[in-house]
């Protein structure tokens, strides 16, 4: 009897007579005598023309691919979807982003379980890519690596001096737009931004929400030593791919499954690690859903917790200087998971998929250069940016599910203003462009949570507006909504409940007062008790912002954003 040990799903599809049809249409794609007695690791990508982000996927996976077949496999490749937030943003396509995600996972789950693959190298570029395929493998518990698809390079325009070089990226264009309203950039000069930000293939290149997921993936030990930290274009990931199929084959041999790596301690490591890095707001998101799908018991009230103890240490866009390849350039993420960890801000027992414990993993890491004289990019602990985190897990009147706020210190922390009502993301666009939105107003925008978009979309065209008319110190912007990782400002997303689903944000006004107190963590609309009451008996919630499709599929099922906007929640 062949030996089934490294083939616990795929023999159960091509062993015995019975499965001689199976064989045969295998024979068919290429399958040798030979092929049916190795472990069959699928090689999940996404691909496409879509995006810069997943332009080069298809060469990566060709990569994956000899990894693991030189290591003993068969691989078999498939692709799934993606969507570019960067394309849609600030339109109805938006919408379709997040819900993506959930596709991106139920895809991958569904190829993977229906072919019976033994193991899983799933490879992805822009921002939902990564954490539906980590949804899916959670889902699966087979030994599978994650490979992120690596940061784009800056952008800089050709007639930029060596010593007054300006690294731009898709933030960089929508701010420009902003710029534009105001009158501070011609057409011309607009389009220089358009055709010089972006130069080829990589994901959004600041610690945006691609590079705060793959950042949180690598610290959760999910994918290999640096492949967080690596330009989309040469070498060192081309090998980070191939090195990834044959780990694969060590996990099968091992016996280790994604679930024995992501614990509970794990996601804490992945917490610290994207809060000291200053990580997107979308971490929360994709963190709670994928902890769900791995059945460990994480909240929004970890986050704030870990948060109080984690300094923010990285100066990366969007509110610092630097982009992530330039923390590729000093070491990348570990000499700081290293800071971390020596300090007992890790947990460094936990396993890896190199088989590895994260301390052991860290031993031989070297420290960064020295700050600030030869790098300043990464602070030491008693220089932070800010002591604690940026990540505000805010609770009031406004929002007694809870929200998200992005707030870094540079624009206060404490903001009291005038609200500024707008359904909808278009509406508030064009009122920002147009010029309504004043220093002191707090920019309102709902009707867009998970249900009531539905998909729950970013305001990074808004945010950017508000950036680009110059008046990111002196407005505030709240949705039940979320925001993108390139949003900058005085910003709190997430807010539960939300509108549609009967959320007091529905019931503010223009002209009511809202005050965000980032220190004591509340967010609050500032009317009496009976008033609010007697708005709240007389709120009429839109509901579900449409009820066909997917869109309408994906209202009726979608959890709250303070629950990861998971869809089988409740099943």
């Amino acid at each position: 009897m062949a030996d089934i040990t490294n083939r616990p799903h795929s023999s159960i599809v091509v062993d015995g007579n019975d499965r001689a049809p199976a064989r045969s249409m295998l024979r068919a794609v290429g399958f040798q005598d030979e092929d049916f007695k190795k472990p069959q690791i699928g090689i999940a990508g996404s691909p496409s023309d879509l995006t810069p982000c997943n332009m080069h996927l298809g060469e990566l996976a060709e990569h994956a691919t000899k990894g693991v077949n030189q290591a003993g496999g068969k691989a078999v490749n498939f692709s799934t979807i993606t969507v570019s937030d960067g394309i849609s943003m600030g339109t109805k396509g938006m919408r379709y982003s997040l819900v993506s995600r959930d596709v991106i996972a139920d895809s991958i789950e569904t190829v993977v379980a229906a072919e019976g693959f033994d193991g899983l190298v799933a490879i992805g570029g822009c921002d939902k890519n990564m954490p539906g395929c980590m949804i899916a493998i959670a889902r699966l518990n087979r030994p599978a690596v994650f490979v992120y698809g690596g940061t784009i390079l800056p952008g800089l325009m050709p007639h930029d001096e060596e010593e007054q070089r300006n690294p731009m990226d898709i933030v960089s264009v929508f701010e420009a737009v902003g710029k534009h309203a105001k009158g501070e950039l011609t057409d011309e000069e607009l389009k220089e931004v358009e055709k010089y930000a972006i130069p080829g293939a990589g994901s959004c290149g600041g610690m945006y929400t691609a590079n705060t997921m793959a950042s949180a993936i690598e610290a959760l030990g999910m994918s290999l030593p640096g492949s967080s930290a690596q330009v989309a274009v040469g070498e060192p990931k081309r090998k980070d791919c191939e090195m990834a199929g044959a780990a694969v084959l060590k996990l099968l041999e091992k016996g280790i499954k994604p679930r024995d790596i992501m614990t509970r301690k794990a996601f804490e490591n992945a917490i610290t690690t994207c809060l000291a890095l200053g990580g997107s707001t979308n971490l929360i998101l994709h963190l709670l859903a994928i902890a769900h799908s791995t059945d460990v018991d994480l909240s929004i009230d970890d986050f704030k917790e870990i948060g109080e103890r984690v300094p923010l240490l990285a100066d990366l866009k969007p509110f610092g200087k630097y982009n992530m390849s330039h923390l590729v350039r000093i070491g990348g993420i570990r000499p700081m998971m290293k800071m971390l960890l020596d300090r007992g801000m890790l947990h460094g027992d936990c396993l890896t998929v190199t088989g590895e414990t994260i301390a052991e993993s860290l031993k031989d890491v070297q420290p960064y250069a020295s700050f600030p004289d030869e790098q300043d990019i990464i602070r030491p602990f008693d220089q932070p940016i800010k002591e604690t985190t940026h990540l505000r897990i805010l609770r009031g009147n406004l929002a007694p599910g809870g929200a998200v706020g992005k707030i870094t210190g540079k624009e206060g922390l404490y903001f009291k203003g005038v609200a500024k009502v707008y359904e909808g993301e278009e509406e508030a666009l064009i009122g920002i462009l147009r010029g309504d939105v004043v220093a002191g107003d707090v920019v309102v925008i709902r009707n867009e949570g998970p249900v009531g978009g539905p998909g729950m979309r970013e305001m990074l065209s808004p945010t950017s507006a508000v950036a680009g008319r110059g008046l990111i110190k002196e407005v505030a912007l709240i949705t039940d909504g979320r925001f993108s990782g390139g949003s900058h400002g005085f910003d709190v997303g997430h807010i539960t409940p939300e509108a549609a689903k009967g959320g007091p944000i529905g019931i503010v006004k223009s002209g009511d007062q809202i005050e965000i107190d980032a220190v004591k963590n509340t967010i609050n609309l500032l009317i009496d008790d009976a008033e609010y009451d007697a708005r709240m008996a007389a709120f009429k919630p839109t509901g579900a912002g449409s009820k066909r499709g997917i869109l309408g599929k994906y209202a009726a099922t979608v959890a709250t954003a303070s629950d990861g906007a998971v869809t089988d929640k409740d099943l």
